[in-house]
């Protein structure tokens, strides 16, 4: 189904993800209406299992929420930008030490009611295989359909660019060897956030070996594979030499097992996957191995003799645009002011910066609507210095990127390491504060704040 043309007064979004549902909630909260194009359930993906609006597939996991983090600088900005993803997030989490962690059904439920709700967004289940004319973002995320992607292809003039992300498995609570696995956060004694299971050199190494020795889902004759180096299948990692695992997700760092008051040579680590504490994931173990392979391979773990799979891992292909050849920092297409992107397939890496990207669309879609200049975030924000990144027309070899403290413009003055980080997230939100007053924008009355250290930041 092609979304056809519109009389420029409506937007159309193609893709219900974090960036589309968040550009239609910025939409609607500017008066904007809106058509959400979402596939799904008329037309699965390899990655999805429910028909709900911003679905995460790969992790229940925000990553950091603390200010000390790149990642927990993003989501503060987001909160000042009224983000729909963020409020609902922080309504859904589960314990995950500083990390923002949510119950990813009770989340996805409660942005797919949010968006239903607005009476200026009307929700079509239909797959859109063509560009439609008209003020329209395109928020397909990374697992676009083949007749959209031909049509981006025949759009942009080039071809798209191709990597693989991979999913870690989930188990059942009930099944972990609760006699082997004890409860701590890295480096937070007070904090029973996580399930870690210890292992001996002896038993780690017996894990890399059976790791590489696993079946793998083999490669199709047209895939290249390009993995984002956070995202790397375990077996990947392994590959890489012996002790990779041990300073990657398996590093003992932090932890000591209460057993033997001792640190282990290496752990694996669970997350809790909902309120209930009833799943739990594998953290940092994303594969391609088969599903009777990883059965096999994760039952060796002392802890998970029994384990009981909620899930299994899975590999899929994610689809991604030459930003830098074809985007304005706007999220504009070079080639016509009213198509923007949005969402991983911009480049942008992570669910907050998808969220995030959305938040810019949908805010610049508005104010094009209404003859405002379309506007970027200053570079010292940290989303500014995203998007700066992705859309820089002199990059040449671009890949997916997370936000990230390199990302951001150095300091005026040399200061104490230890004090970098503090000094960037104060100009961030000063600036972001400021940018905000220049174009209008309101900033939403914020319960609490984000810390940083021992004291608050403005």
């Amino acid at each position: 189904m092609s979304p056809g043309s519109n009389d420029g007064r409506l937007v159309r979004i193609i893709g219900g993800g974090l960036a589309g549902s968040e550009a239609a909630w910025q939409l609607a909260r500017r008066g904007v209406a809106v058509e959400l194009y979402e596939m799904r359930p008329e037309k699965p993906t390899e990655a999805h299992t429910t028909s709900d609006l911003a679905e995460l597939v790969c992790s229940n996991s925000l990553r950091s929420n603390s200010l000390s983090n790149a990642a927990g600088l993003l989501k503060e900005e987001m909160r000042r930008l009224d983000s729909l993803i963020i409020r609902i997030a922080d309504a859904c989490c589960v314990p995950a030490g500083s990390a923002l962690a949510v119950d990813r059904e009770r989340f996805a439920e409660a942005v797919t009611a949010a968006i239903e709700a607005l009476p200026s967004v009307r929700v079509i289940r239909k797959e859109a295989g063509e560009i439609p004319s008209g003020m329209t973002i395109v928020s397909s995320g990374p697992l676009t359909s083949a007749p959209l992607s031909r049509a981006l292809a025949s759009l942009l003039g080039a071809e798209h660019l191709y990597y693989y992300d991979a999913i870690s498995p989930i188990v059942t609570a009930e099944s972990i060897d609760m006699s082997v696995a004890f409860r701590a956060s890295r480096y937070q004694h007070d904090n029973d956030d996580y399930l870690n299971l210890p292992l001996a050199r002896e038993q780690y190494e017996s894990l890399v070996a059976a790791i590489c020795a696993a079946e793998k889902v083999p490669a199709k004759s047209f895939e290249r594979f390009i993995y984002f180096e956070s995202c790397l299948p375990v077996e990947e990692l392994a590959r890489r030499g012996r002790d990779t695992l041990a300073f990657g997700p398996m590093r003992p760092t932090g932890l000591t097992d209460p057993r033997t008051g001792k640190r282990p040579y290496a752990v694996l680590q669970l997350r809790q996957e909902n309120r209930e504490r009833t799943l739990y994931n594998i953290v940092g173990f994303q594969t391609k191995m088969t599903y009777p392979e990883q059965k096999r391979v994760f039952s060796t773990i002392p802890g998970l003799e029994r384990a009981e799979f909620a899930r299994l891992g899975s590999l899929h292909r994610n689809t991604f645009i030459n930003a830098p050849c074809h985007l304005l920092p706007t999220l504009q297409w070079r080639g016509r002011a009213d198509l923007f992107f949005a969402g991983q397939i911009t480049g942008v890496e992570g669910y907050i910066e998808s969220a995030a990207s959305g938040l810019l669309a949908g805010m610049n879609v508005a104010r094009f609507l209404q003859d405002q200049t379309p506007v970027t975030p200053p570079p010292t924000t940290a989303l500014g210095s995203l998007l700066a990144y992705i859309c820089d027309p002199a990059r040449k070899d671009f890949q997916p990127m997370n936000v990230n403290f390199g990302l951001l413009p150095p300091l005026d003055a040399a200061v104490p390491k230890k004090e970098k980080k503090q000094l960037m997230v104060e100009r961030a939100l000063r600036d972001l504060e400021k940018w905000m007053s220049e174009i209008g924008e309101k900033p939403v009355e914020r319960v609490g704040f984000r810390t940083l250290g021992d004291g608050p930041v403005p």
